[in-house]
């Protein structure tokens, strides 16, 4: 059994600018961490991995320090790691992010299972995974948060729908994204890091993919565009009520009033 698992590099910090002309953001001098969801895939895969033998692969889309949530990937327990690093795959949205992924996935080769995180922090589209899927055109289920049973054939998840649950069995190949109550992630270990420290990472670029046409990759096979970005604003008003000469209650009962909260 191969499972390829869909990583991503996000900013660590929420001080990040924004490109005003193409409303992305700046990753550049900036710290980065791997995804936090994907961490939960990561695990999801590698409990797999323990149950059949499966072998386990990560593949990011990002610039070359996008090497290091694969080198953390390979210290938790991952056998192989692929990173699709090209600056004409800048800007991408949804679409061009999801086609490059699938355009990885088909060069890597062979692969019985894909496993993404339900989403990322930096984009919060919860769309990639599945838009993946239908690039490969193979089964797909979002918002897994049980595996029930796996098989040489098939695998079966209980998908939640907020309100209820839904048992659903998938025929190889497919994919699934994984909520984050499926497991607890395990941490990175020491005597992996120094096994696998000069374990190599294939890199992939736009013209070692099945469709080397740039007018599907990055800004240019991106539809989705920016009209506007701009940091939320704050504006804190504290009111500080003295109870010495008033009724307290009554004065902070008029004011919710006042401010529509009751």
């Amino acid at each position: 059994m191969n499972i390829i698992v869909c990583i991503k590099q996000v900013p660590g910090t929420t001080q990040v600018e924004i490109d005003e002309e193409t409303g992305v953001l700046k990753r550049d001098g900036i710290s980065s961490k791997m995804n936090p969801y994907d961490l939960f895939a990561i695990e999801t895969a590698l409990k797999l991995k323990e149950q059949t033998g499966a072998r386990v692969t990560v593949l990011t889309m990002g610039p070359s320090q996008a090497e290091l949530i694969i080198k953390e990937a390979f210290m938790i327990g991952v056998d192989d790691g692929y990173i699709l690093s090209d600056k004409r795959f800048a800007g991408s949205d949804v679409l061009a992010t999801s086609y490059t992924l699938a355009g990885g996935i088909s060069k890597i080769g062979s692969y019985d299972l894909i496993i993404c995180g339900k989403q990322t922090t930096d984009g919060d589209t919860a769309q990639v995974g599945p838009a993946i899927a239908e690039h490969l055109n193979i089964p797909h289920v979002a918002w897994v948060s049980r595996i029930k049973e796996v098989n040489n054939q098939s695998i079966i998840v209980e998908q939640n729908m907020e309100y209820s649950f839904e048992v659903v069995r998938l025929p190889y190949p497919c994919l699934i994204t994984i909520e984050s109550n499926i497991c607890t992630p395990r941490l990175p270990s020491y005597l992996n890091m120094l096994k696998t420290k000069d374990r190599p990472i294939t890199n992939l670029s736009l013209m070692d993919l099945p469709d080397t046409s740039e007018s599907n990759y990055g800004l240019k096979g991106s539809p989705t565009q920016v009209e506007r970005i701009f940091k939320p604003e704050h504006n804190v008003e504290q009111v500080i009520i003295d109870c010495a000469d008033t009724d307290g209650s009554q004065y902070a009962y008029e004011l919710l009033k006042q401010w529509k909260f009751i």
